[in-house]
Formats: structure tokens, C-alpha cells, sequence
């Protein structure tokens, strides 16, 4: 029913920033929220950052201060960003977007982001 898909990972040196994307399509009117999560090797899946249909973020204390999360709608398509600054070796990970919806939750494929030291 919610299709989502990310894009804007990479291999980034650390202290730099990097802007990810996530694109949800179907029924995103039925969308309640959007969030981020993220998977390192070896680590169970952490979330990172929500934000509401009414545009309401909140964010983990591991990357608060340093990630801004936005979203929007175009006629057909729903948005989401999320701006990650001042990247460290630790934030490397699958990053992936996920949307709870009234049938439900849906999760994309994820983007990988490494950091390098």
C-alpha cells in the first residue's frame, strides 16, 4: 500500500555531511509518520529519526544536534530528508526509511552510508 525508496548514501569522510532521501508512493495519504532507522554491521536496528504528517520532528540522542529531518508532498509522492552533519566513523551504517500507515508499516530497501576516518 506505501512503497518507500532511499537514495543519497556513500562513502564520505568523517566531519563532512551528507543528505539522504527517501521517496514514498501508493496510498501516502494514509501516512501517520515517516522515520529513519539504521542497521550497523554486528548491531541490531536502531531508529534515528521521526518525523509526523504535521511535520513534528524528533530525533535519538545519538544524533541530535547534529541531523534535521524534513518532509513534503508532491500530488502523487511523498518526501522525506534527512540532513546528516558532522558524520563519524559510527554513523556508518544501512540506513533505511520507514513510514507507519493505516494498514500498517512499510520499511525501503535501505542506502548505505559509510564514514571514513
Amino acid at each position: 500500500q506505501v512503497q518507500l525508496v532511499e537514495s543519497g548514501g556513500g562513502l564520505v569522510q568523517a566531519g563532512t555531511s551528507l543528505r539522504l532521501s527517501c521517496v514514498a508512493s501508493g496510498r501516502i495519504f494514509t501516512i501517520k509518520s515517516t522515520a529513519w532507522y539504521r542497521q550497523a554491521p554486528g548491531k541490531q536496528r536502531e531508529w534515528v529519526a521521526t518525523i509526523t504528517s504535521g511535520g513534528i520532528p524528533d530525533y535519538a540522542d545519538s544524533v541530535k544536534g547534529r541531523v534535521t529531518i524534513s518532509r513534503g508532498n508532491d500530488q502523487n509522492t511523498a518526501y522525506m530528508h534527512m540532513t546528516m552533519n558532522s558524520l563519524k566513523p559510527e554513523d556508518t551504517a544501512v540506513y533505511y526509511c520507514n513510514a507507519d500507515h493505516l494498514f500498517g508499516t512499510s520499511w525501503g530497501q535501505g542506502t548505505q552510508v559509510t564514514v571514513s576516518s
